[in-house]
């Protein structure tokens, strides 16, 4: 074993490439997708290092194109997750014992395996199976997740490298201990990135996990596999299984060695498992970390001393790239009417030239949402928003799904703020306006700011410098990722660190050096060069 106090250098932004034609990343990606259907794969589970098939076999399919098959999947049962927590539990002392370096270099090889041969090959997953534009797939599935694993190892050494003082005759040390038992990854649909973290965030600081992602997302889930297997990853470390989500929790959270969940999903979701948790507490040889991301209903707050402009590509981008399916996603503005002629007139020449259609097509800027019960509650929104006399729709609300689950990006606009658009998040491509006399500023940063129980991401737009300062005052704990004269989408790691309050979560920032704190369990260690031999202090000496 070496001496040396290795160092990793600091870690820089993947680079997005633009897949313009003539590009060499266009014509590798076009390959990949032609490769991926032309054959149905058999997706196994990923359990202690073995490739696991089962007799339940599931259909997996595009979004997009519901008659073509992708492949299917092995479903799996409680005895499954059973069998995953043994094999984490079986690989935790060696993985921990691992030197810290040793496990970073994995990571950071996994980087550059999916930045470079991997790199087509799960842009093109991720398009097929989650109905992502050649663009909304680079950014995330490529760029931002080999950006999580390169900024999580500089992370840990920056938190290894916090150590406290010590004095004459004394050395402390800080031990950054991974939690005692495993964790339980439980990841959403639309973002590869984020399925690819959340196991392997806790896994890069020695701690051992059970994964299980979306149905709709296991498909490029077993490329990140691939690509972990490819990178040197130990069996077990990481244990990828398909089962729904009470089959995993009535074995997890009864498990004593359960330590801790790193989710993102919805609300309710998080809201039921948190119970179960706090239920079983007597059950867990420690306290779990929970961990979680969840839900939000973003606004644009907009003065009227913005531009115009940069207001309506701002909610082109913000409410409808990935057809609205971002916890980030617009969903909701605020705009004063003296600006509204002017933004209107900029929103609907955008919203008209936008394409709608299978994303191998890549001038198509919109694509599915990801399956029939997402297609089913935004199309009831909306179906509801064309009964009511409180809004009505300005453009889109055409829905179909004989080919694919398509629906229109949709724009509401409506003279209640609390009509139900404005209120509970929807998760798909329908934004709500609500217009307000411009000398109602202040009221309206209220209204804004009291109108959602989340608190994820939101925007301002002004020139007015006074307008952003009282917007950030009065906005304060209305979101937490705040953005000034931009989009509320499209945080970056380690610039952007991820992550709301209130009913958005636990605001522990995907990104950043303080997710992976959630991770360890420190432990103090004094050691005294020169104990002492006498227990009198000098206080008791006689006069």
């Amino acid at each position: 074993m070496s001496d040396a106090i290795f160092s990793i250098p600091h870690p820089v932004n993947e680079s997005v490439l633009s897949y313009a034609p003539g590009s060499p990343e266009r014509a590798e990606l076009k390959k990949a997708l032609a490769d991926l259907k032309s054959v149905e794969r058999d997706i196994p589970m990923y359990i202690g290092g073995q490739h696991v098939y089962t007799n339940d076999q599931r259909r997996i399919r595009p979004p997009h194109e519901l008659k073509h098959t992708l492949g299917y999947y092995s479903a799996g049962m409680a005895e499954h997750v059973q069998i995953a927590i043994e094999a984490a539990l079986k690989a935790k002392p060696a993985w921990e014992a691992m030197p810290w370096q040793e496990r970073a270099a994995i990571f950071l090889k996994a980087a550059d395996l999916l930045t470079g041969p991997y790199r087509a090959r799960m842009n093109a997953a991720t398009m097929l199976c989650q109905s992502k534009n050649p663009f909304q797939a680079e950014i995330d599935a490529v760029c931002e997740l080999a950006d999580f694993w390169r900024f999580n190892a500089w992370f840990m050494q920056e938190i290894y490298r916090q150590q406290p003082i010590s004095v004459r005759n004394t050395w402390n040390r800080m031990d950054w201990r991974p939690l005692e038992g495993f964790v339980f990854a439980l990841t959403p649909f639309n973002f590869t990135s984020i399925a690819g973290n959340l196991p392997t965030a806790p896994a890069i600081v020695g701690n051992v996990a059970v994964w299980k992602p979306a149905e709709s997302q296991i498909y490029s889930a077993s490329i990140i596999m691939e690509v972990l297997e490819a990178a040197g990853l130990p069996p077990g470390v990481i244990n990828l299984v398909y089962v729904d989500g009470p089959t995993a929790g009535e074995v997890i959270f009864k498990h004593p060695q359960f330590a801790g969940l790193h989710f993102t999903g919805s609300t309710g979701v998080f809201q039921r498992l948190w119970k179960t948790i706090g239920e079983n507490i007597a059950t867990y040889r420690t306290y779990p970390r929970i961990v979680g991301e969840t839900g939000g209903k973003d606004f644009v707050m907009v003065h009227h001393s913005a531009d115009p402009k940069a207001v309506a590509v701002a909610l082109t981008r913000g409410a409808f790239e990935y057809q609205g399916q971002k916890c980030s996603a617009a969903s909701r503005a605020y705009i004063p009417q003296s600006l509204w002629p002017k933004v209107e007139e900029y929103l609907l020449d955008d919203l008209r030239s936008i394409k709608m259609g299978n994303p191998e097509d890549f001038t198509n800027f919109f694509n599915a949402v990801i399956d029939e019960k997402a297609f089913s509650k935004i199309s009831n929104y909306i179906a509801e928003a064309k009964k009511s006399d409180k809004v009505r729709v300005i453009f889109g609300g055409n829905y179909d799904k004989s080919e694919g689950y398509f629906i229109e990006p949709t724009v509401l606009l409506t003279t209640d703020p609390h009509y139900v658009t404005m209120c509970e998040e929807i998760f798909g491509p329908v934004l709500t306006l609500y217009l307000y006399d411009d000398n109602q500023y202040a009221e309206t940063l209220e209204l804004v700011n009291n109108t959602s129980p989340y608190a994820l991401t939101g925007a301002v737009f002004a020139r007015d410098r006074a307008a952003l300062v009282l917007a950030d005052e009065k906005l304060r704990h209305a979101a937490g990722n705040y953005y000034i004269n931009d989009k509320p989408t499209g945080a970056v790691v380690g610039q952007q660190p991820f992550g709301g309050a209130r009913a958005s979560g636990t605001n522990d920032k995907a990104g950043s050096v303080l997710n992976l704190y959630r991770w360890l369990s420190p432990r103090a260690i004094k050691e005294n060069f020169v104990p002492p031999t006498d227990y009198r202090y000098p206080f008791m000496l006689e006069p």
